[in-house]
């Protein structure tokens, strides 16, 4: 909970930072960046957090990574993060600070889960289908999942659509359980 709400606090911060310089698509960018290097590879994180690390050479990382390849209000962002010893909630606020610019973008993620790869014609129908209902761009993620058996299900925000073949199975037997034989 408190990992959520410094996410909130800073994402916001720097997504106002970002508009304040006109550099959103800079920030989302870059930031995307660093979230898919840090997922790779949590070194840089364990060595901000490591207590034993004085601040001097956590600056000194710091400059000797970003310097020149942030814009200059992100490097700022970050060396403040390392100044107020949030830096280790960096994961959290990138992410929370995604999804402020896909909010002013009107950019929605929706994920598409089925027993085999959907044709680029299902691919299409469904996004049309999401945008209409949305009024928002889908970027779809599929993925595969061979225990539904057959059909899909889609989850965009905090809606699910089944439409796979297990859940109606359970249902099924759901309904079926509940009869009363005489």
């Amino acid at each position: 909970m408190f990992a959520q709400q410094v996410a909130k606090k800073y994402s916001h911060a720097l997504f106002e930072l970002a508009r304040d310089h006109n550099l959103i698509d800079q920030a989302w960018e870059q930031y995307n960046s660093l979230a898919v290097y840090i997922k790779k590879d949590d070194t840089l994180l364990d060595f901000m957090a490591a207590p034993q690390v004085n601040d001097k050479k956590k600056y000194g990382l710091i400059e000797k990574v970003f310097a020149g390849k942030l814009e200059k209000p992100f490097y700022a962002f970050l060396m403040h993060l390392v100044r107020k010893r949030r830096i280790n909630f960096l994961p959290e606020i990138i992410e929370s600070f995604d999804q402020l610019v896909r909010e002013e973008k009107k950019i929605a993620r929706a994920v598409c889960i089925s027993a085999m790869p959907i044709t680029e014609d299902e691919r299409k129908s469904i996004i049309e289908r999401l945008q209409k209902k949305t009024s928002q761009k889908i970027e779809l993620e599929e993925k595969i999942d061979k225990t539904i058996i057959g059909g899909m299900i889609i989850m965009l925000r905090n809606q699910i659509i089944n439409g796979s073949i297990r859940y109606d199975l359970n249902e099924l037997k759901n309904r079926l359980m509940k009869v009363k034989v005489h």
